[in-house]
């Protein structure tokens, strides 16, 4: 039996999607019950549709683009941090986890509890604000991530937030699902498309606990 826990957001039709952003379809176009050889799919929707990954290009122009991701951002060990504030992943919450420099971590929030049981989207969920991205990225963190849409608000901190963890440095994976994931130290898998110039891509992750 495998140890691997996969933590990714099924993708389909009808599935929650950041506002504004198109929506994630799947048509089969070939179908053998009609007579085709094949069965054929095709599907369209925003790049941050679904658990996914952000390039520095999603928010800071020139920056690189997610087929130039390094492998070491999205492979190797990790760390699942659980949050108890209901509102904001805080500098104070997480400066007694000696986050640091390479490291890859998880936060698991308050948003594994009930914000994926709704393909509605939620406009509070828990966040990452600016002060925090600024201070993980001044740490020298690989790659953070979270369990909802978006490393920053919907309603405030989302392009500051992206702009003081990209532009430092830091990788981001977002729309993980963590519901059942205990805090601790973990193998990671998180393997975006190589999507040539594009500023992120749909992802499949796993976890392993070490």
């Amino acid at each position: 039996m495998s140890n691997w826990i996969d933590v990714s957001v099924p993708l389909k039709n009808g599935m929650v999607h950041w506002p504004g952003d198109r929506p994630f379809h799947r048509d089969r176009n070939e179908s053998i019950d009609k007579g085709d050889q094949a069965n054929v799919s095709e599907m369209s929707g925003s790049v941050h549709t679904g658990t996914h990954m952000d390039a520095p290009v999603h928010f800071i122009n020139g920056g690189e683009s997610i087929d130039s991701i390094p492998l070491d951002a999205c492979i190797g060990p990790a760390r699942v941090i659980r949050i108890q504030d209901p509102e904001l992943i805080r500098i104070a919450e997480i400066e007694p986890h000696q986050i640091g420099k390479g490291q890859r971590v998880l936060f698991r929030t308050a948003n594994s509890d009930h914000d994926w049981k709704t393909d509605v989207f939620q406009k509070s969920f828990v966040h990452i604000p600016p002060d925090t991205a600024k201070w993980l990225a001044d740490r020298g963190v690989m790659t953070v991530a979270v369990d909802y849409l978006s490393v920053g608000g919907y309603q405030s901190d989302g392009a500051e937030t992206h702009q003081n963890l990209l532009g430092g440095g830091v990788w981001i994976i977002e729309g993980l699902v963590l519901t059942n994931i205990e805090p601790g130290d973990y193998d990671l898998i998180c393997l975006p498309l190589k999507l040539v110039g594009s500023d992120g891509a749909p992802a499949r992750a796993v976890l392993r606990k070490r």
